[in-house]
């Protein structure tokens, strides 16, 4: 065979290698392709214990899921359902134990009837700040000791977002004293609403979407909520005299998505790297939601002639001194809240050690 017809035979060799390769891989692509279609969608319900697109936490949950969905490509996806569209604000949590719903958004407090350890991971009274709080769920153990808190309940607790330091709430009487306390009846849930019992007052725990209401008719002298973003969108400027400060009961307020433990084991691990970090996102994306608006309702407030007050130092000593019987009279319950409570204490007088040298002096000089 001389060069020219070898070379002509080199290339018609290769040529039928290729169509033969071709012909191989389309097989291949079909069936990924296939196999892709043949993946069935995962369809989750979430409550909340929030009203409908309620700026800052409604809108929050229907963020939470709109992420989940579009990082899922749409294998995963999530339908929200307000408070009281499935199920009432304060029941999300057995909703989620129950599997009536995979996901809930609320915050730990609204459970602590059922599991008084919750209060732990949502806000303590002089205690961690919203970058505290995060970093002792994420790098103190906080998270572990949560994850061992619901885990008898068969839910899996996961930070979706913090409403960042708070207001001390509204009043229709003013406090300028202990005994102003005394009779008050206010709406204040978790741990500040013990403190305040001890020092004579009367709570209640009552859903947001009841709070407007239940201060215009005087049947609360006063209540606790968010701060200005959350408080001017529900109008409590209109049915309160008196905006007080600084929100000693709430330093921050964790809002949790709880996930039905059970639902969540049945994903793929892909999937379940999406809810973690699609949760975790959302914290984030809270945390510059509250930080920004709350500075301009407070502006919308002040231009229309609320009273801010600062709760007088006799009073926030009390509050102090009690919320410190409080938290030790909860964590002598049993070995586990003892073990959360010693975790965060020690970890909020590191953090407070760093604050006084650095954020504590700066904020002195803005």
């Amino acid at each position: 065979m001389n060069r020219r017809n070898l070379f002509g035979a080199a290339v018609a060799l290769c040529a039928a290698i290729g169509l033969a390769g071709c012909k191989e891989d389309k097989p291949a692509a079909d069936q990924g392709t296939a196999a892709a279609a043949k993946v069935e969608a995962v369809h989750w319900k979430m409550v909340t214990s929030w009203p409908k697109n309620y700026p800052g936490l409604g809108t929050a949950a229907e963020r939470l899921a709109e992420r989940i969905n579009a990082m899922s490509a749409g294998r995963l996806t999530v339908k929200v359902y307000a408070a009281g569209e499935l199920v009432p604000a304060l029941e999300v949590f057995d909703a989620v134990s129950r599997g009536t719903a995979e996901m809930g958004h609320g915050t730990p407090y609204y459970w602590k009837g059922k599991v008084p350890a919750a209060q732990f991971f949502s806000s303590v009274p002089f205690g961690l700040s919203t970058l505290e709080m995060n970093a002792w769920l994420s790098k103190g153990g906080g998270q572990a000791l949560w994850d061992e808190t619901y885990a008898p309940y068969g839910v899996k607790p996961l930070s979706a977002g913090n409403t960042t330091m708070q207001m001390g709430g509204w009043y229709n009487k003013e406090i300028n004293s202990l005994d102003d306390i005394k009779g008050l009846k206010i709406r204040m849930p978790g741990l500040g609403g013990e403190v305040l019992t001890k020092l004579g007052a009367i709570t209640v725990n009552l859903p947001g979407g009841e709070i407007f209401t239940a201060l215009q008719t005087r049947a609360i002298d006063a209540t606790d909520w968010v701060s200005p973003y959350n408080d001017l969108a529900f109008g409590l400027h209109k049915a309160a005299k008196y905006y007080y400060f600084p929100g000693w009961q709430e330093p921050q307020a964790v809002v949790e998505s709880m996930v039905n433990q059970k639902a969540f084991d049945a994903l793929p691990a892909d999937l379940q790297a999406i809810v973690v970090e699609a949760a975790r996102a959302a914290t984030l994306d809270m945390m510059d939601d509250y930080v920004f608006n709350n500075a301009k309702a407070l502006q919308t407030l002040k231009s229309e002639g609320v009273q801010f007050k600062r709760l007088p130092d006799e009073v926030l000593k009390a509050m102090r001194e009690q919320s410190d019987v409080v938290l030790e009279s909860l964590a002598a319950e049993n070995d586990l809240n003892g073990r959360i409570w010693a975790s965060q204490k020690a970890f909020l007088e590191e953090a407070s050690a760093m604050q006084a040298l650095t954020e504590k002096e700066l904020y002195n000089w803005r």
